[in-house]
């Protein structure tokens, strides 16, 4: 059998197991242990969201970072990473892992650095929450696990982060899904004011550029993070138990310096790194992504997001976007995790 038949075989088998199924079994082990022959007709009873856990994790070093991170799939299978956001972790796909794994994927979900078992090397390097450092850890990730190509995954900072290296380095992304589109940021383009409405979004920015804000957030990472939530996914009910599994994460040490640096450095309150300069003046030119992409929106986002009408032109290779109904908010892989695994073996096709 050609390899381009064994890959179409592999991508039919991939839909039909994620279209019947709602989900698959509710730890990592289990699903690591189902092989790409698993048969789709065994997922059909499965509900979702009743993965609550990801089993054992991974540690692996890779540049500056000890990477923490889960693993499902056969070890042989197509590789996808799929990037978490802020206020949020690993547990936003919690759901979409197993249906992956169970259609033959290799499905890698990394702490980004400042969240959960991800540590720093040194305790001399700058913790640093710029957009290309985060980046560039991916990147090596990929490197230490030596997956050459990867399909990238994300929403908010990792479809930021999934963007990035699919802009400036296609040789490592082999197709992208990701929800808001394209979040590539311009430290000159976020120095004009918005609407009054527009920056009113933005309120946590402000906060996070003041000494009072940094304190309050130290202070109140649960409660504060809890509230992101529900003003990011106002239709999206979680319960406490969905949200402390993922607010442990930001008890890592480093946590509260990425996320406050991330934030005043968009205001460009704090200085990056210079090692970072030539990837942020690319960046800076706003480059188009050429490789295949399905963006994703959900209907009832209430965090800052872009009109897709405003970033279709960025997206030069086969592109599609979608809109998922429902009340959808700003975590589509937790809160609509089979569209979002959908999502992902489509465009592994294109």
């Amino acid at each position: 059998m050609s390899e381009e038949i064994n890959h179409q075989r592999r991508r039919f088998l991939g839909i039909a197991a994620i279209t019947i199924a709602t989900t698959q079994l509710g730890r990592f082990g289990s699903a690591i242990a189902q092989s790409s022959k698993t048969k789709p007709a065994a997922l059909s009873t499965m509900k979702s969201g009743t993965n609550m856990s990801f089993g054992s994790l991974k540690q692996i070093d890779a540049g500056v970072l000890n990477v923490g991170y889960a693993e499902a799939g056969p070890a042989n299978g197509r590789p996808v990473i799929l990037l978490h956001g802020w206020p949020y972790d690993i547990h936003s796909y919690v759901d979409v892992a197993p249906l992956l794994a169970s259609a033959g994927y290799r499905v890698i979900i990394p702490y980004l650095r400042g969240y959960g078992t991800t540590h720093f090397l040194s305790s001399e390097t700058f913790r640093n929450g710029q957009q290309s450092a985060i980046a560039v850890d991916i990147i090596a990730l990929m490197d230490a696990l030596r997956i050459e190509k990867a399909i990238l995954a994300g929403y908010d900072w990792g479809a930021r982060t999934a963007n990035i290296i699919a802009a400036l380095w296609p040789e490592r992304c082999k197709a992208l899904v990701s929800v808001s589109g394209y979040l590539i940021g311009n430290l000159e383009a976020n120095q004009t004011p918005l609407p009054p409405q527009a920056e009113l979004q933005w309120w946590y920015q402000f906060y996070f550029a003041t000494e009072r804000g940094r304190a309050g957030y130290e202070q109140y990472r649960h409660d504060f993070n809890k509230l992101i939530w529900q003003l990011a996914s106002p239709q999206w009910h979680f319960d406490d138990t969905t949200f402390d599994r993922s607010a442990t994460s930001f008890n890592n040490p480093d946590h509260v310096d990425i996320v406050i640096h991330n934030y005043r450095w968009r205001l460009r309150l704090s200085e990056g790194e210079t090692q970072y300069d030539e990837l942020e003046k690319r960046l800076a030119e706003a480059p188009v992504i050429t490789v295949p992409t399905i963006t994703l929106e959900g209907d009832a986002n209430g965090a800052p997001h872009p009109d897709a009408s405003s970033y279709a032109r960025k997206f030069s290779g086969r592109y599609t976007h979608r809109v998922i109904n429902g009340g959808v908010g700003h975590n589509p892989p937790q809160e609509a995790p089979r569209e979002f695994a959908n999502a992902v073996v489509e465009v592994d096709g294109y």
